[in-house]
């Protein structure tokens, strides 16, 4: 697939930004009709499960989405379309995003945020090129932060403050100790020996714990974040808020937009799993659709290290920590 020229790029980046700011207005919209009624219908959302009772769609999620979707395809009819909703209702779980110019979008990342009026909710648009996701655009309408990013153009908060927040910040020497952490407790709920989520407990107990506890595994990071949007973790990576997030179980329209931000702000991704030889092995870049997902934000280097080898060098401190989880794509 031909590389798509500056001019082009900016092109569709500028129409990204733009649909970003009108579906955050829609989903600001829908969230003031229920605290500006109270007592009325509107105060109440009806939502429908999908796998299970914290995986739900709201009509907002469809609206969204519909309208997101007809944009695109009135502005750019050749480029192919990849929606949470979309997605979810049909019976495949393909992998669908190749070469061909696709735009990642999910209408309403932290629903179940939104339908008790958490303000961590956010949409996320992403815009990939030969499977690579190279613009970003997340908006947070509650918050009122937008972020944004584009291949070669950095990443940006609300159009002014670049990101990282923090320039050439090094990470601590004794990593994890002194980061935030960020992970999810995710849609697997199911109560299973060695199941995803006593597995993510496990992690997080590592992670947590002082560094002479766990068998030597403790990380005694200086915190523990979830905010039920995994675009919303990503974005605070990028902007070095959070230093390490980590999560299985994602799809694409989770992560393509945080992932192209994270790239422009000089983070780093890779897969959440360890492999076998994680002390000496290779750090691969993690592939959107992936499902495994291990984020360090941007690094300054510091005496006889670099900001990458500072990155790389939490990567395989957190390996060290957190346990293997089962995520596939249905059938594979």
């Amino acid at each position: 697939m031909p590389e798509f020229s500056d001019d082009q790029l900016s092109e569709v980046y500028s129409f990204a930004v733009q649909l970003g700011k009108d579906a955050g207005d829609m989903l600001m919209t829908a969230a003031r009709r229920r605290f500006e009624n109270q007592g009325g219908p509107s105060t109440k959302v009806a939502y429908v499960e999908k796998d299970n009772a914290v995986d739900i769609v709201t009509s907002t999620d469809n609206e969204v989405e519909a309208f997101i979707h007809e944009s695109i395809q009135a502005r750019f009819p050749s480029h192919k379309f990849v929606g949470e909703e979309s997605y979810s209702a049909g019976a495949s779980r393909d992998y669908l995003v190749d070469d061909q110019p696709t735009w990642i979008i999910d209408p309403l990342d932290g629903t179940v945020n939104y339908t008790h009026l958490f303000p961590m909710f956010c949409v996320s648009i992403a815009f990939a090129i030969n499977g690579v996701p190279v613009i970003g655009v997340i908006n947070a309408p509650f918050l009122s932060q937008l972020f944004t990013s584009c291949r070669g153009k950095g990443a940006w908060l609300n159009e002014k403050q670049r990101l990282p927040l923090l320039r050439d910040h090094p990470l601590p020497e004794n990593a994890p100790s002194g980061c935030v952490f960020s992970c999810e407790w995710g849609k697997d709920r199911r109560d299973i020996p060695d199941g995803n989520m006593m597995r993510k407990v496990d992690s997080f107990m590592n992670m947590a714990c002082e560094r002479k506890g766990r068998g030597g595994l403790g990380g005694m990071v200086h915190g523990v974040r979830s905010l039920g949007s995994a675009t919303l973790d990503l974005a605070y990576t990028a902007m070095g808020s959070f230093d390490i997030w980590w999560e299985g179980g994602c799809w694409e329209w989770d992560v393509a937009a945080g992932i192209a931000l994270l790239h422009e702000a000089g983070g780093l991704i890779t897969t959440a799993n360890p492999p076998d030889n994680f002390e000496t092995a290779a750090i691969p870049e993690a592939k959107v659709g992936g499902r495994l997902y291990l984020a360090i934000r941007p690094a300054g280097g510091s005496e006889g290290e670099s900001g990458r080898q500072a990155q790389e060098r939490v990567v395989r401190e957190v390996w060290k920590r957190v346990r293997e989880l089962d995520y596939k794509r249905p059938g594979a």
